[in-house]
């Protein structure tokens, strides 16, 4: 009989939704009963439960409350276990070579930004899906609507990552960002600030319809950036998901993607379902041009930390040699690639 700690037991049943893309209230319904139990010690909650005031506590409602008094029996709650059923299988049929090959993830956002976890959240779920290393990048100052983080609040972050860094085993947590592209290429964040993270992954997230030429060179400029390490969704495409449909932005694929291969920027093959980016087409350019890739997850939460399938999925499909992928390279070699220009 496996024996399930109730407070484990509500976040793997949180991760599990996330990674079936399940809605963000049936999500925060777990994550919020487990925050609100870690506070407890397993006495506290096993007294709780025995006297019937743990079905009172605000926060807690009937199926996560059953969930805590299944695993308390010594069971593992029948919830979890139909989850971990549903989800045995990985979530892409091919790339299963190449995924087993990848070690870290250098593209995740936490609730500093837009995210919806903690980075010990984040880091725990790496650690548990078997990362050598993960890349907390959240967004950029401009980024209002997700939250972007201004110097102060990074410098702030910094020092929470190196404390949870400090305390976690099984896997390393590397410093980072989603720097938005400026209108005229520039990064949006100070140049010394930018100097001492592991990873600055550039995205274009606004004016995705500007005309090509200009789009090009806001690009070329962003590559060209010896802080830039990873060219985020290169194309800003929307292929499905809750925030509809959106057409690639247009650019010189073939003037960008040799200024990647140049000046050893890896082009970003972004996990996530609604994203797909860049397209097959430009993978295979990206591929005659000599260039570096990195597999990223893009994730917002811990179950979308499975979405590499995905990505491998992809990148198997397209030819990619496992050699060209950083999120490939063990986490020295990765280091002495990140640190080619700090």
């Amino acid at each position: 009989m496996e024996d399930v700690d109730p407070v484990d037991a509500l976040r793997e049943i949180a991760f599990w939704l996330e990674r079936e893309r399940a809605s963000t209230y049936r999500v925060e319904a777990f994550r919020t009963a487990a925050a609100l139990l870690s506070g407890l010690s397993a006495e506290e909650i096993a007294e709780r439960a025995r006297t019937g005031t743990l079905r009172r506590m605000k926060g807690l409602g009937p199926r996560t409350t059953t969930v805590v008094e299944q695993a308390l029996h010594g069971a593992v709650p029948a919830y979890l276990a139909d989850l971990r059923a549903r989800n045995a299988e990985p979530l892409a049929s091919g790339g299963a070579e190449l995924r087993a090959r990848l070690r870290g993830d250098l593209h995740s956002h936490t609730d500093w930004s837009d995210g919806g976890s903690t980075i010990e959240e984040m880091a725990r779920a790496a650690a548990w899906r078997g990362r050598e290393y993960q890349a907390i990048t959240d967004h950029s100052p401009r980024l209002t609507i997700a939250n972007g983080l201004s110097r102060e609040r990074l410098e702030r972050q910094l020092e929470a990552l190196a404390e949870v860094d400090a305390e976690m085993d099984g896997v390393t947590l590397l410093s980072g960002i989603e720097v938005d592209v400026l209108d005229d290429g520039t990064l949006d964040q100070d140049d010394d600030l930018l100097a001492e993270l592991d990873v600055v992954v550039a995205s274009v997230h606004s004016k995705l319809s500007l005309e090509p030429r200009a789009m090009t060179h806001r690009m070329l400029a962003a590559v060209s950036n010896p802080r830039t390490d990873v060219l985020g969704h290169c194309t800003g495409r929307l292929v499905e998901g809750s925030r509809g449909r959106r057409r690639e932005s247009r650019f010189d694929a073939e003037a960008v993607f040799a200024a990647c291969a140049e000046h050893g920027v890896a082009v970003e093959i972004n996990s996530r379902p609604e994203r797909q980016d860049p397209p097959d087409r430009l993978i295979d350019l990206a591929i005659e041009l000599g260039c570096l890739f990195a597999i990223d997850t893009d994730a917002h939460a811990p179950g979308q930390l499975d979405f590499l399938d995905h990505g491998a999925e992809r990148a198997a499909a397209r030819g990619v040699g496992p050699e060209r992928i950083v999120t490939t390279w063990p986490l020295e070699r990765l280091r002495a690639w990140l640190g080619r220009h700090r």
